[in-house]
């Protein structure tokens, strides 16, 4: 497997951070995209030890995943470790992990304390529109291959409403339509694009939710397995979907939250 390679797209934390970690122990070389300062810097480092101790290549950049003229960067550097690897090696992976949006209510006394169409905008481009665009030139570049898998990351809050949680809900109901569309137009080059719903997991993008401790309490007290999902829970379900065997799923919506999105 020294030639397939896997793109996380977040990959410093949360579930990008756990689906990196894992794909190296599978064995995939990992190039991770993900937007740290400082302060948070240290959590990258440490998916980076953890993917290079599995004994993998790790290729990480510290960048704005949204940003054109920084994904073609990104992609150029990724297409020359893929050629300086194995002149066969290809992207068999691609994961959007992406959690950076706007959590202003739509409705507000102060019109300043709405979100605004810039907000809006924003959120719904790097949470989903954004896979689009990678994909598109992932595509046109060769990188994606038959066998290719492509994942987007959604929750249940693309068909439930929170309070603070509607822009990002538009985001999440648009990448799942683009997971959609993607599957059906990349079908005949035998490449899956699926949508991952996680059930609530404690992540640095949930606690950034106003009141995310109603949504653990709620969660808690729906979920028949009684706990919360965790990074890892999905980081396994996304290694056994790149099962080469597992050919005939695509285009759908894969839950992976022990049944609380039912209840």
């Amino acid at each position: 497997m020294g030639n397939q390679w896997a793109l996380i797209l977040g990959a410093s934390s949360g579930f990008g951070g756990a689906c990196s970690r894992a794909l190296a122990r599978a064995g995939y070389n990992i190039c991770g995209i993900h937007l740290d300062l400082k302060q948070t810097l240290p959590m990258a480092k440490e998916v980076i030890a953890d993917v290079e101790a599995a004994g993998v290549k790790a290729l990480f950049i510290n960048m704005n995943a949204a940003d054109e003229g920084r994904r073609q960067k990104a992609l150029d550097k990724l297409d020359e470790e893929l050629k300086s690897t194995d002149p066969r090696a290809y992207v068999h992976v691609m994961l959007h992990s992406l959690a950076f949006g706007t959590l202003l209510p739509f409705i507000a006394e102060k019109p300043e304390d709405a979100i605004s169409p810039t907000q809006m905008d924003m959120t719904l481009n790097v949470m989903g529109h954004s896979l689009v665009y990678w994909v598109q030139d992932l595509v046109r570049r060769g990188m994606l291959t038959r066998g290719s898998r492509v994942f987007s990351m959604t929750s249940a809050g693309s068909h439930r409403v929170f309070v603070g949680y509607g822009t990002v809900s538009a985001a999440k109901a648009t990448l799942e339509s683009h997971t959609r569309q993607l599957a059906l137009e990349l079908g005949p080059q035998g490449i899956l694009v699926n949508c991952l719903q996680a059930g609530v997991t404690i992540t640095p993008a949930l606690r950034r939710i106003p009141n995310s401790d109603i949504l653990i309490s709620e969660a808690l007290q729906r979920n028949p397995g009684g706990r919360l999902t965790r990074p890892e829970d999905v980081a396994t379900a996304l290694v056994t979907l790149c099962n080469p065997d597992l050919t005939w799923i695509s285009g759908t919506i894969l839950k992976v939250d022990g049944g609380e999105d039912n209840v």
